[in-house]
């Protein structure tokens, strides 16, 4: 027990003594979580405390200034919030704790342990924004990295340090997809933010993966969807500076975000309660500068070589494919995979849509052989789905079309290679043979 205190006391004893007065604020307005702060003089993203009860405080986060006065959001609940409180700065404004104290746990957006384990205790900070650095400083993908799904490692292959997104309608399996990635993919460290998802879903990803075998390498930010706006978006912040940390320190990084949807939902409501126009179909401009703002801070690294490899979900409201999110997050991914309802109805699990899904960089990483079966495989499946209708009707002629005579012949055996079972693994160099075994012949 004491070996868990003498880091603690050892930083205290290290760290500088303040001695200067104890500056504060008070609570002038709350109106929906924003509250605005009188005699308080603190930076944008400044962490601060307000008292509520003797003995109680309640987080919030400087978001802006208006008139003279500090804009803050609470990270909780309001209830029993009262005029005049006292609102106090903590901590250094614009850093987020990071470090390897941080592998193995599930913490929420604030770094604050939430499997039950001791809390956690680390000296290392980083920005929350990110580093800005040199668009050279970013090296090309030129390594394959491996999925463990067989569909996606043989027909949209990634590189490492690429930026995919899954889009997909709610309930066709992005989650289940994202989980058979997680414990199959080839990486040093893995990053999952659930952020703005179900509370269940949660409990249930951290109880399979923080009892697995890369449970030592794996950190969970988890933000559920019942937090407050900012809190989510501190999450997605966090998880993407914890990526970045270790990707400084040469480690190859799977950042997983679940999703980005719910990202841009919190910064839509904090642009809204900023007063902010909504321009695109309710999103105000910064919502979406934000998805790009994220994603752009993944990738590989010349100055470290270490690489960040991120995935991200991205819920297309309606199963409409040009929501405002979807469109701004294909436009700037490196890749995205579109998982298809009818296919899931049909029971192909996971459902990609292989038409519609790509990767934009599988040329400069595959061999030319693995590239022309991947593309006779789409155009076999291509071929039947748009004449499915005939098929099934019996209007169509065998031998008017030898393609469409070959993807009818092979169909079952095309549908049968896209479908993988939850629990297994198929790694690049069997997804590569499977798919030669299967058109080679």
């Amino acid at each position: 027990m004491l070996k868990l205190w003498e880091p603690i006391l050892a930083d205290l004893a290290a760290g500088p003594l303040d001695l200067g007065p104890r500056r504060f604020g008070l609570v002038a307005a709350c109106d929906g979580g924003l509250l605005e702060v009188s005699g308080l003089s603190v930076p944008v993203g400044a962490m601060c405390r307000v008292s509520h009860a003797p003995g109680q405080s309640l987080a919030a986060e400087v978001i802006g200034f208006r008139n003279g006065r500090t804009m803050m959001m609470l990270l909780g609940d309001m209830i029993l919030l009262r005029p005049g409180a006292r609102v106090w700065a903590e901590g250094r404004p614009g850093l987020l704790p990071v470090g390897e104290a941080f592998l193995g746990r599930a913490v929420d957006g604030e770094g604050l342990p939430i499997d039950g384990g001791f809390a956690i205790h680390s000296r290392m900070e980083w920005p929350s924004g990110g580093v800005r650095t040199s668009a050279l400083d970013r090296s090309p993908v030129r390594l394959p990295f491996d999925t463990g799904v067989r569909a996606l490692n043989a027909l949209t292959t990634f590189g490492v340090g690429q930026r995919i997104g899954v889009m997909a309608g709610s309930g066709v399996g992005k989650s289940v997809l994202i989980d058979m990635i997680a414990r199959g993919a080839s990486a040093d460290i893995v990053i999952v933010g659930l952020i703005g998802e179900r509370a269940r879903e949660v409990s249930d990803f951290v109880e399979r993966h923080m009892n697995a075998a890369k449970k030592d390498k794996t950190v969970v930010v988890a933000v559920p969807a019942d937090h407050a706006p900012n809190l989510r978006l501190r999450g997605a912040m966090l998880a993407t500076s914890m990526a970045e940390h270790f990707r400084a320190r040469g480690r190859r990084v799977l950042l997983i975000m679940d999703s980005l949807t719910r990202v841009a939902h919190a910064a839509r409501e904090i642009g809204l309660l900023l007063g902010e126009p909504g321009a695109a179909r309710g999103y105000p401009p910064s919502a979406l500068a934000t998805i790009t703002k994220l994603v752009e801070r993944a990738g590989n690294s010349a100055a470290s070589g270490g690489s960040v490899t991120g995935l991200y979900t991205v819920l297309a409201d309606g199963d409409n494919q040009d929501d405002p999110v979807v469109d701004t997050a294909r436009s700037i991914l490196d890749g995205h995979i579109v998982l298809s309802r009818d296919l899931a109805q049909r029971g192909q699990y996971p459902a990609v849509d292989i038409a519609a899904s790509l990767s934009r960089v599988m040329n400069d990483i595959v061999p030319p052989e693995h590239q022309q079966l991947a593309r006779q495989f789409r155009a076999l499946t291509a071929s039947y789905e748009a004449n499915r209708d005939l098929v099934l009707m019996g209007a169509y002629r065998a031998g008017a079309d030898p393609q469409l005579d070959r993807a009818i012949a092979m169909h079952e055996r095309l549908a049968a290679f896209l479908g993988q079972p939850q629990g297994d693994i198929v790694d690049l160099g069997r997804s590569a043979a499977q798919l030669a075994a299967l058109l080679g012949g």
